[in-house]
């Protein structure tokens, strides 16, 4: 393999292990087991652990973002936005388990990579700036975008957490339904 390749390898193989059994159960040792590769091999080319965990957060988070912020189009509608962000969501969850448990579980003591925190912040700074645009032409105030961003992005979350677990109902009404309460709810915002 190339360096490039084992580095990837190291990711992919880390990423299931932390995922299955978590940030202070998984060791170099397991990781470079499961790798076939020795223990200074994983050292090398992440200087251990926790070099390792930030590497997998980073790409998961990122890929996510990517994800929900792909879809967020400003020339759609609130409801269109929401609903587009709700499903980008579920397929994360859906397609990548062992991604969504890596950022969904507790991060080592520490640890300055953001995780899930961070990805949400960006997640709700990109929402926060669809609902201005929404704001602007129906007068709600835009000093409360940033609130209802976050509480938008948390309330998706929190559903999608559940939802990982559950895997039901189907993914697609999952999102209806979130859409149709959020949507109800920006649609009676109070105006000044």
């Amino acid at each position: 393999m190339t360096a490039g390749e084992r580095r990837n390898q190291l990711v992919d193989v880390a990423k299931g292990v932390f995922a299955e059994i978590g940030y202070d159960a998984a060791s170099v040792e397991e990781i470079a087991n499961r790798a076939g590769v020795s223990k200074p091999i994983v050292y090398e080319h992440f200087g251990g652990k926790e070099g390792l965990y930030a590497v997998v957060v980073d790409r998961e988070t990122a890929r996510l973002l990517e994800m929900i912020t792909s879809r967020l189009d400003p020339q759609l509608g609130a409801r269109q936005q929401v609903h587009s962000s709700a499903m980008a969501f579920m397929d994360y969850i859906e397609g990548d388990p062992a991604g969504f448990r890596v950022l969904t579980r507790d991060s080592p003591a520490g640890f300055a990579g953001g995780g899930m925190a961070g990805l949400l912040s960006d997640v709700a700074t990109k929402a926060q700036e669809v609902l201005e645009g929404f704001f602007r032409r129906t007068g709600v105030p835009l000093d409360s975008a940033p609130l209802y961003a976050h509480a938008l992005v948390g309330m998706i979350v929190q559903v999608g957490t559940w939802w990982a677990e559950e895997q039901t109902p189907d993914k697609k009404i999952v999102a209806d339904l979130l859409t149709a309460l959020a949507y109800r709810g920006l649609s009676q915002l109070p105006v000044r």
